[in-house]
């Protein structure tokens, strides 16, 4: 079980904080406030690396999402996570004992690239507890299914003059959001470390419509989100197609992401769990054991390769 402590201290709170994911993922994808993107699709191959595991400790992740109900999610390190690119994704990661799908959730601030941190529910459905870290392979998975249509939470704090939602359940990694208020055009936001989207100036009093589009282009447009801080919004869409009324709204506690970065506490491992720090020098796959870098494990989950852009670009 790692021992760590979620923290970001930095924000992407500027458009020219796309241009610093471009380089941490070594891709050419503009993510304007125009609102543009064009970019090869995200890398599905299969990737080899080492898991974990960790407990919330009655926390939540830096992606500011609820806890899934399957109490299946990974925390990715930094070049994963990508300043919250990641959040929302889905892996399937194949261990020892099979295969398990787990949904983008949290930051590792000290995992290298290969290395994911799993629920303690999804490590225990791929290896052995008692072994703390394992060997895995794990690809992106494309168009997954997601346990509901799209669903919208605004941010505490939030008013006509500074918008901040949550988008989830959109499957695919997310390339725009776009937000327009009452009588108003389409303003892009941008995207913060702890998965909120922001507009500094804000959007009006609302309410809105949102349009989501994907890295793939796959765009909907969900309508009638209220400005109700701290309330998810649940919609009868999917990047898919759908409806695009709001047919529910459920008051929920806030999920802990603040303005600052989230600290996450990790639950102390049973006793007859060893820890994966100290790990033992016998351990298959340590960080510290003179092992060749497993393959694929120094590619970014986001491996949006340099390809042809698509004619419509």
């Amino acid at each position: 079980m790692s021992a760590h402590r979620r923290m970001f201290s930095t924000r992407w709170l500027a458009a020219g904080g796309a241009a610093v994911l471009a380089g941490i993922l070594g891709v050419a994808l503009l993510l304007q406030n125009s609102g543009s993107a064009c970019a090869a699709p995200p890398s599905t191959t299969t990737k080899t690396g080492k898991a974990t595991f960790y407990d919330l400790a009655g926390t939540s992740g830096n992606c500011s999402f609820e806890v899934p109900a399957d109490d299946l999610y990974v925390a990715l390190g930094p070049n994963q996570y990508a300043e919250g690119a990641s959040c929302g994704a889905y892996l399937d990661v194949t261990g020892p004992k099979g295969k398990v799908r787990v949904k983008v959730f949290d930051s590792c601030p000290e995992c290298a690239p290969g290395h994911l941190d799993l629920s303690r529910t999804a490590f225990k459905r791929i290896g052995n507890e008692v072994d703390g870290i394992i060997s895995i392979k794990y690809k992106l998975v494309t168009n997954p299914a997601v346990p509901a249509p799209i669903s919208v939470r605004i941010k505490e704090g939030a008013s006509q003059y500074w918008f901040a939602a949550r988008i989830d359940n959109h499957a695919n990694l997310l390339s725009s959001v776009k937000v327009a208020g009452p009588g108003r055009a389409f303003s892009a936001a941008h995207r913060t470390d702890f998965n909120y989207w922001l507009i500094d100036s804000g959007a009006g009093s609302g309410p809105y419509k949102i349009k989501i589009t994907d890295v793939y282009g796959n765009t909907a447009t969900v309508t009638g989100i209220d400005m109700k801080p701290g309330t998810v919004q649940k919609t009868g869409v999917r990047l898919t197609g759908g409806s695009s009324a709001v047919v529910k709204k459920t008051a929920t506690p806030a999920a802990k992401a603040s303005s600052s970065a989230p600290t996450k506490k990790k639950a102390a491992a049973s006793a007859s769990v060893p820890p994966a720090a100290p790990r033992s020098p016998a351990a298959p796959v340590l960080e510290s054991a003179p092992v060749a870098s497993p393959s694929g494990a120094d590619q970014p989950l986001v491996d949006l390769a340099a390809a042809d852009p698509a004619a419509s670009c």
